[in-house]
């Protein structure tokens, strides 16, 4: 796999651009951007290669709510070049992911320059895609270098800047869940990764006023974190380290509005949301003790097949098989499994504590992000009651991982 070489942030990047071009001998470009990173940069970056000589094709990805999905993938393959060229994403999150994925199965290198510190995607090689409408993560590639223009990003709108902070900070959880599978369900795990993700936090979160008035400081932060967040991906080779309670919840949201016809809200936004709800189950785990553990573990019972089943079928009507394919491992638990689980947990709560012991107040974390300008509940989105009460039944389901919400679960701690 080839290194992303180099990773520029900083004034002036279309010049930084052409300058590492000189030295490339790629001479045809495929532009993608959707109107508003066009408008942002990329209408700057088409007009620099042009006079510069290079042969450049904008694909203008198609309509105002821009997703990562099956329509966006044809239309960019559809009117990209043939033949030899690179790819250039201009955008944030959904137009990097589009272009990894069509660069990827054509077989063709691309350059990422990001318009906003909005998602931690950008260095990653998975690309998030809704495909027959199920959110899942597809691994392509990284990009070969990355160019982002610090007063570009500053300039993004709030609501994105927002967004990349909350799906930075989500990495609290995410790390924490990932733990909690690595002792429980022995998932594969990099204790030096988890430690580099905790470290990207703890310096995001020593910038949280200034990435909410968007100072050049503080944005830089949030970048910095959110391209060693993709690097931790991308050297673990899955989205693991980055994702977890909060990010089920989030894809369950999106999923739910794409099936319903509806416009998504931002992915770190809700992730934000998510991470909020995930911090109050690990506040709650928090307050059992070894007594009590014993004695809800003691009543705990194996659910029963056909009614996770019947709870799968309610929360993803349309695409129930697939999600039900990804649960087997949970679905085919037997009695005995069930026991050695339990057993499990058992004999690591000690550290399951002190998991939960590294996860912030839920009302901390709102603060933060209040601070930062992201949204922290789930009225601010727009969701009614009933809609976030599906996000934290329904959203566990889409990933085979162990999470909070699984363990609170089997303890039987409500799901609020």
């Amino acid at each position: 796999m080839r290194s992303i070489d180099p990773i520029y942030i900083g004034k002036d990047a279309t010049a930084v651009l052409l300058n590492y071009l000189k030295n490339d001998r790629q001479s045809r470009f495929a532009l993608v951007a959707d109107k508003n990173t066009y408008r942002a940069l990329g209408d700057r970056v088409e007009r620099a290669l042009k006079s510069a000589g290079y042969d450049v094709k904008t694909v203008m990805l198609d309509g105002d709510h821009v997703h990562t999905d099956e329509h966006q993938i044809t239309h960019t393959l559809i009117h990209a070049p043939r033949g030899d060229c690179t790819f250039i994403a201009v955008g944030s999150g959904t137009v990097t992911d589009i272009t990894r994925f069509v660069s990827f199965h054509t077989n063709r290198p691309f350059i990422g320059m990001p318009t906003a510190p909005s998602v931690d995607g950008f260095t990653s090689i998975g690309a998030p895609t809704v495909l027959a409408g199920v959110k899942k993560t597809v691994y392509c590639q990284p990009p070969i270098a990355i160019f982002a223009d610090i007063d570009v990003l500053s300039s993004a709108p709030h609501d994105l800047v927002g967004a990349g902070y909350g799906d930075m900070i989500g990495k609290m959880t995410s790390v924490a869940d990932w733990t909690l599978g690595s002792i429980l369900w022995n998932e594969p795990f990099d204790p030096a990764i988890a430690e580099r993700s905790k470290k990207a936090v703890a310096e995001v979160l020593k910038h949280t006023d200034a990435i909410g008035e968007q100072k050049t400081d503080g944005i830089r932060a949030l970048m910095d974190g959110l391209i060693e967040s993709g690097f931790l991906m991308l050297e673990f080779g899955a989205s693991r380290p980055a994702s977890g309670t909060e990010h089920h919840i989030s894809h369950y949201w999106e999923m739910m509005y794409i099936r319903e016809g509806r416009a998504t809200q931002l992915h770190g936004a809700q992730v934000a949301v998510g991470m909020v709800i995930a911090a109050r189950q690990y506040a709650r785990l928090r307050k059992v003790s070894r007594e009590e553990m014993l004695e809800r573990l003691e009543g705990a019972q194996l659910p029963l097949r056909s009614a996770e089943i019947a709870a799968i079928q309610q929360g993803y009507p349309s695409m129930s098989a697939e999600i039900i394919r990804d649960n087997l491992p949970f679905l085919d638990m037997t009695e005995n499994d069930f026991d050695m689980l339990k057993r499990r947990i058992v004999e690591r709560w000690e550290d399951i504590q002190a998991v939960a012991a590294q996860v912030a107040d839920a009302e901390t974390i709102q603060e933060w992000l209040r601070r930062a300008g992201a949204p922290s509940t789930a009225t601010e989105l727009g969701l009614s009651e009933a809609e976030l009460s599906a996000g934290i039944r329904y959203g566990h389901f889409l990933r085979e991982r162990f999470t909070v919400m699984k363990l609170s679960r089997i303890l039987g701690l409500a799901l609020e």
